[in-house]
């Protein structure tokens, strides 16, 4: 008995070592794909956008010009205007891929920025004193980002973040989620997380979740 006791124990021991393993891999990859992202969205600023930056003033300036016929001014105007729209939308693609307001403003900055993106009116209520590594942070953004990019614009959401027992918690009430919050749920257990969805008498798809602070 006292064999089969240690042989147990031994196969446990081993489970939890390969499921802590498995999820150090899971954390590995997640901050690995954050590095990624984030030197996208740089290559991207530094390159597209700046391009398009130098367009639209080249643009205005050929626009200004007294030399410049009528039908050509209207020309320039009109492509004036879709290269601003099209620097909007290669902002607005930029900061999906990796928003750099969560590393220069925090969450809650970040949190309005997306919200003013989508459109979505949101009520933000982050409790005072609420801190987390970076990493941590941009799990709570995506899962976040997620509801207000399934919302709809004109959707009214809200959000609450705040710090609970060594986690941040957090709750993000919208439209209806779908499937999409899967990947999340992946993000969210790759750092010791949980994560759920449940869906409110009033018709809004409620997220909720929470990611320890410390590794």
């Amino acid at each position: 008995m006292r064999a089969q006791r240690a042989d147990v124990m031994r196969q446990l021991e081993r489970l939890r070592l390969e499921v802590a393993d498995l999820r150090a891999s899971r954390r590995r990859l997640a901050l690995a794909d954050d590095e990624e992202r984030r030197s996208i969205e740089r290559a991207f600023h530094d390159g597209v956008q700046q391009q398009l930056v130098a367009l639209a003033a080249n643009l205005e300036r050929a626009g200004g010009s007294s030399d410049t016929e009528p039908a050509t001014t209207a020309l320039l105007e009109e492509m004036r205007r879709d290269v601003q729209q099209a620097l909007g939308d290669a902002r607005d693609l930029a900061h999906r891929i990796y928003p750099p307001m969560l590393d220069v403003g925090g969450l809650g900055p970040a949190l309005r920025t997306a919200a003013l993106h989508a459109h979505v009116p949101t009520e933000i209520h982050i409790a005072a004193g609420t801190a987390c590594p970076p990493e941590i942070a941009r799990v709570v953004y995506l899962c976040c980002l997620a509801v207000l990019e399934h919302a709809g614009a004109g959707t009214p959401a809200t959000i609450t973040v705040r710090t609970e027992e060594g986690t941040l918690a957090f709750e993000v009430a919208a439209g209806e989620l779908g499937a999409g919050w899967l990947p999340l749920r992946d993000r969210v257990e790759a750092f010791g997380g949980r994560l759920r969805v449940r869906s409110d008498s009033d018709q809004r798809t409620r997220l909720v979740g929470s990611v320890p602070i410390e590794g």
